[in-house]
């Protein structure tokens, strides 16, 4: 157990013979009494500085630890956010290459139709040409024929027209 200043202080020795001057022995303990304390009270302090910077060394140990936790948690989102962004761009393109060959194939199949319907349309067009040319070298024909100078000299019969009143 260690001496405290003031086991120290109480201490007393034997008395010889010629033993050491009192007041000496006295004034020498007195000293070391107030270096001891001094002592005592410094390594206290120590005590209690090595305490604090220990403590203080766990906490900031404690945020260093909390700090890298965080990056790596950080590190993992943006790896997160970086795969999913990729698979999604992935999942964009494929969608917009489906799109797209949907509607080139829409224009392809309109294109054809269209090709097929103009094609029809000009069939139909060389059909009603010839006939109408058909109609007017008819028409052409039947003005043509003598029948109409007949009838531009025909003269009705009176006999004819009377008997045609009477019969009204």
């Amino acid at each position: 157990m260690a001496l405290s200043p003031l086991d120290i202080h109480n201490k007393e020795f034997s008395r010889g013979f010629r033993g050491y001057d009192e007041d000496e022995v006295n004034e020498f303990l007195e000293q070391i009494m107030k270096d001891y304390e001094n002592v005592l009270e410094e390594n206290k302090a120590l005590k209690n500085s090595l305490k604090e910077t220990n403590d203080r060394v766990s906490h900031f140990n404690s945020i260093e630890e909390t700090l890298q936790k965080s990056i790596l948690i950080a590190q993992e989102a943006a790896e997160d956010v970086r795969r999913n962004s990729l698979q999604e761009s992935k999942l964009i393109v494929k969608e917009a290459e489906k799109n797209a060959d949907r509607i080139v194939n829409e224009a392809l199949s309109r294109a054809r139709k269209i090709a097929m319907e103009i094609e029809d349309l000009k069939k139909q067009s060389k059909v009603f040409r010839n006939r109408f040319r058909m109609l007017i070298e008819a028409q052409l024909d039947m003005i043509k024929t003598d029948d109409w100078e007949r009838l531009m000299e025909y003269k009705p019969d009176a006999e004819q027209l009377e008997a045609a009143s009477d019969v009204e």
